[in-house]
């Protein structure tokens, strides 16, 4: 088996999904101060400061992590292996032999319903944990485990 990287794109729609679970992430706290700001007139420049100085990165960050994971996330099913490569400022690139697989779930949060996506994740005898593959189209998915499942009952495991 030759290492190389995945080829398989995630759904171009996680880039929406990824946004909004950042803007999650990102704005509620420059929303307190804005509210603090409008409520508090003696207190105003300090949390306009904040509100810059808390919404400024957040937005930066919505905008720069959803491409940019969309960009690096990658999944591939082989004859031998399952390929998965995740993640923005920490990557991860991770190999799993069919022979190893123990089980296969498929997740959609109530985000993801919303996108129309899905998320499957490959567990295997390995003290690394399992693999997930984040942001697959819902259709997609569901053949992926389907294929996944069939594969692995097909090849002759070292997994106990």
């Amino acid at each position: 088996m030759r290492l190389r990287p995945p080829r398989n794109r995630v759904e171009s729609r996680a880039i929406g999904w990824w946004t909004l679970q950042s803007s999650l992430f990102a704005l509620p706290l420059p929303l307190v101060f804005g509210v603090l700001y409008l409520c508090i007139p003696p207190a105003r420049t300090v949390f306009g400061w904040l509100f810059l100085c808390t919404l400024v990165p957040g937005l930066l960050y919505m905008a720069a992590m959803p491409v940019w994971r969309y960009r690096v996330h990658r999944w591939e099913m082989t004859e031998d292996a399952v390929y998965a490569a995740s993640g923005w400022l920490w990557q991860r690139w991770r190999v799993v032999p069919l022979s190893r697989v123990q089980t296969v779930d498929m997740l959609r949060g109530p985000l993801q319903q919303l996108f129309g996506l899905s998320g499957i994740t490959v567990t295997s005898a390995s003290s690394a944990g399992a693999v997930k593959i984040k942001g697959l189209d819902h259709r997609v998915a569901t053949g992926l485990v389907e294929q996944l499942t069939r594969s692995t009952q097909a090849v002759p495991g070292d997994a106990t």
